[in-house]
């Protein structure tokens, strides 16, 4: 995992289209309308992108974003004064699903929260597929919120070292 690059726009673009194709292949909702706008996150000064790379090939093989704010609707104040990131537009190239990259992503976060302070790690999607594979991965549904014509499943886990995730996922931060 490192942070991405505005040279890793194109590949972001590449994957996720990728992952759209496997998305539509099964009639389900895809990121298509939103692979340019994604892609271009790869060019925040914050360094909020964060790019899943193979180690050997150095392609992309999975992509999030984390933010330090939790999106306010939906949450409690006191949730909202917890520290937590909250982790958004996570996309995996389908190719590699045996590898489980999501998961990767998702682990190499809880554990790079506790690293940093944050007491919890966040998340929010609209589809019950979904919160079945976070919930897999350790999240809990903390709330469900209907906005406009979605409902959104308000996920969450505990931030924790998690020693194990370093001998699959290598960090990569600038100095």
């Amino acid at each position: 995992m490192r942070p991405a690059a505005p040279a890793d726009g194109p590949a972001v673009r590449t994957l996720i289209l990728a992952r759209s194709t496997w998305l539509e292949e099964r009639q389900l909702p895809s990121w298509r309308g939103s692979a340019d706008d994604v892609a271009g996150q790869t060019e925040n000064s914050d360094g909020s992108m964060w790019v899943l790379t193979d180690d050997e090939t150095g392609r992309v093989i999975g992509c999030t974003t984390i933010q330090q704010a939790t999106p306010p609707w939906g949450w409690t104040a006191q949730e909202l004064d917890e520290p937590a990131d909250y982790l958004y537009t996570t996309v995996t190239d389908p190719a590699d699903r045996t590898h489980r990259p999501g998961t990767l992503i998702a682990l190499w976060a809880v554990d790079r929260a506790a690293h940093t302070g944050r007491t919890w790690v966040r998340r929010g999607c609209v589809f019950p597929g979904l919160v079945r594979y976070y919930e897999s991965q350790g999240f809990a549904v903390v709330h469900e919120v209907q906005r406009t014509r979605n409902r959104f499943y308000l996920m969450a886990r505990k931030a924790e070292v998690l020693p194990e995730i370093m001998t699959a996922v290598r960090t990569w931060e600038p100095s």
